[in-house]
This record gives C-alpha cells, structure tokens and sequence, in this order.
C-alpha cells in the first residue's frame, strides 16, 4: 500500500514538474515598433494589450512563393478569415533598399490594393532589423503570436513547398491549425516547422 502511495506521489510531482516546465519555457515575442504603408506605427505589446492574436507574415511581392498563394487568392482569404475574427495580421516588408521587393509606402499602398490584401498593414522594415529579430529566413515565414505574447507557431505557411499556385489546394495549413486550436483553448500539436520559399532579401 505504502509502495502505491510512493508511486501516485512521484507522479504528482514529475506531473507538477512538467506543468512548470510547460509553462516556462513558452517562447515570448520579441517586442517591435514599425511603421505601416498608412503612416500609422504599430507596436507589438500595444496590440496584445489590446488582447488579439497576431499573424507575421514576411512578405516579398516578387517571390514566386509570395505569388503563388496571393495569385491563387489563399492568402487574402485567411487573413479575412482571421482578421473578421480579431487577429491583427501584419505583412512585413524586410527587403532592403535596392534589393527585389523593396516597398516604401508609396509602393507598399501600390501593391495592398493590386493584391486586395486583406492584411492589417504592410509593416516596412527595410533595415531589416525586426526581421533579423525574428530570424525571418524565407517569404513567407510565418509567426503566429497569442494575446500572451507567447509565440505559438513559426514555420512554413502550409505542407507543400512547390512554388506553383495549383498546390495550395489540398495542402495542410500550419497557419489555420496553430490558430485555430489556440483559439479554442488547445495545444498547437505542431508548434514549429521549417519555412521555404524565397530568402528574405536583407
């Protein structure tokens, strides 16, 4: 009976001890402060104030992995999809000066209408300095942040690292799955994965 007793006492506290660790050792945010095509400035830790969700997508108009889910209208349809429920989704522009994909506001405003973006903002960071942050690698990477600050997901957008728009059918969305069992009060069962498309142009 003793020997029983050792062993539900043991489990209590590996148990507890998993919990603690679960719990610190959840990833925070790294804080920033950019500004938008819209002139406004956006800052991380006021947006999670404000208790939302936050999408980072690195974004590069050029790339063909970019085209392939914003001219296959993928893109545009989950940041509706996410944004009509609250989440605060930010395209963000690291492309340096000189380098494909640049944006200033001018051009940023330019490409949100001809792409009906249905993001936020487009964020500029062409010193790339939140992208290097983040250790954005590839366009799209994708962040994926809850109203704690704790980054839930980062990785590929989707399953399937073809560039052709036609694969965006079928293919399994990280970015849907993170959000939407986070929002249901759930573990993201795949919280990190490894991002393709184009190299961020710093």
């Amino acid at each position: 009976m003793k020997s029983i007793t050792r062993l539900t006492l043991l489990i209590s506290i590996l148990f507890s001890l998993n919990v603690w660790a679960a719990k610190t050792t959840a990833m925070m945010a790294p804080e920033f402060s950019l500004s938008g095509q819209d002139g406004k400035t956006y800052k991380l830790s006021e947006v999670l104030k404000e208790g939302h969700y936050v999408v980072l997508e690195w974004f590069n108009n050029d790339c063909p992995y970019v085209k392939k889910h914003y001219d296959s209208g993928n893109m545009q349809a989950l940041q509706k999809q996410f944004t009509d429920k609250g989440v605060k989704w930010f395209s963000i522009s690291s492309s340096a000066v000189g380098k494909q994909g640049h944006l200033d506001a001018a051009a940023a405003t330019k490409v949100r209408v001809d792409r009906k973006q249905m993001s936020t903002a487009i964020l500029l960071d062409s010193k790339g300095e939140v992208g290097k942050l983040y250790g954005a690698k590839t366009t799209p990477h994708m962040f994926v942040i809850n109203p704690k600050g704790e980054m839930i997901y980062s990785g590929a957008i989707d399953s399937d690292t073809s560039y052709r728009p036609e694969a965006v059918k079928g293919a399994k969305n990280y970015v849907v799955d993170a959000l939407t069992e986070s929002m249901a009060g759930k573990k993201v069962a795949k919280a990190t994965t490894a991002p393709y498309g184009c190299s961020v142009k710093y």
